[in-house]
């Protein structure tokens, strides 16, 4: 019926639109297949969402006041306790005499060094440990992670001497490296490495079976896996690692710089502890937590920049 009314009238036939064909198999677009890191990127690109999204900025500004009210009245508890002599000087210093000595050291100097040499071979001694556990620890918790022989070669060691305090063995250093730097920075290595190492190795424990399978089915070799998918995977547990092992570096740092040092924020506040000038421990104390926060905050930034699908 459709037809007959369009054969008789031919204007029908001219206003009506084509039916849309379609395209021949062969005349279809043919895209490239995606490369394998293509494949192993989008299996990165939906990550879960960040647990700090769910407050939103003002949560984050309502910690930060708090930190700071926190801050700001523990200073003010100790400026009061001080200035109504609740407690002697010799016991807890006001915290104008801190900051009065802080100046002295600073420009005069304490134990025949100014503040910025001490603080000057801390750091050296701190970081130097830090970078030869950087470049040991990480691989070596990511080759347990991934490799039963190295797990069960290096495990047992790692835990033996990961409980005992650094002064347990320290008088083996000394007998092994002697009084100079390398035996300080070993100390202090020491006390880093297990940290970071099994953190790395946790890391690769968490990794998801389903993506090194998925990697595998792709065509990835054994070190692109290690690479683009157990690395990326694990850093986050790495990097909290580094976190917690320069805190553990500046702890033994008192230990290390009882042996025969010349200067350093350790040797600084068991000079002053000796002669009981405590201003003097309050201070270095003060500094030396001034100089591990401030890295803190650096790892932080790194983790934002690095994994920001972990949240923060």
């Amino acid at each position: 019926m459709l037809a007959q009314k369009t054969l008789d009238n031919p204007e029908l036939m001219t206003d009506a639109e084509p039916a849309e064909v379609p395209p021949s198999p062969s005349r279809q677009e043919v895209r490239p297949a995606p490369t394998l890191l293509q494949r192993a990127a989008r299996l990165f690109a939906a990550g879960p969402a960040k647990p700090g999204d769910a407050f939103g900025a003002p949560g984050q500004g309502r910690s930060l006041a708090i930190s700071i009210v926190t801050a700001l009245s523990l200073i003010g508890l100790w400026f009061l306790s001080t200035t109504a002599g609740w407690v002697e000087p010799l016991f807890l210093p006001s915290p104008t005499a801190v900051i009065a000595r802080f100046w002295e050291v600073l420009t005069e100097g304490f134990a025949n060094a100014t503040l910025i040499e001490h603080t000057g071979w801390s750091m050296l001694r701190v970081f130097g440990a830090f970078a030869l556990a950087l470049v040991t620890a990480v691989p070596i918790g990511i080759f347990m992670g991934v490799n039963r022989i190295a797990r069960g070669l290096f495990d047992p060691i790692i835990e033996f001497y990961r409980p005992l305090p650094p002064l347990a063995y320290l008088p083996l250093v000394i007998i092994w490296l002697g009084i100079g730097e390398t035996s300080k920075i070993v100390l202090i290595y020491m006390a880093i490495f297990a940290p970071m190492a099994l953190s790395a190795r946790a890391g690769v424990k968490s990794v998801a079976i389903e993506q090194i399978h998925a990697a595998y089915s792709m065509g990835a070799s054994r070190w692109q896996v290690v690479r683009h998918i157990i690395l990326k995977s694990a850093l986050p547990e790495i990097l909290t690692g580094m976190r917690i092992g320069i805190g553990f570096g500046w702890t033994t740092l008192v230990a290390a710089e009882m042996v025969a040092a010349q200067a350093g924020l350790g040797f600084m506040v068991l000079n002053a502890a000796e002669f009981l000038v405590t201003d003097v421990v309050i201070m270095g104390i003060i500094v030396i937590g001034i100089i591990a926060y401030l890295f803190d905050l650096l790892m932080r930034f790194a983790e934002r920049k690095l994994v920001p699908w972990k949240g923060h």
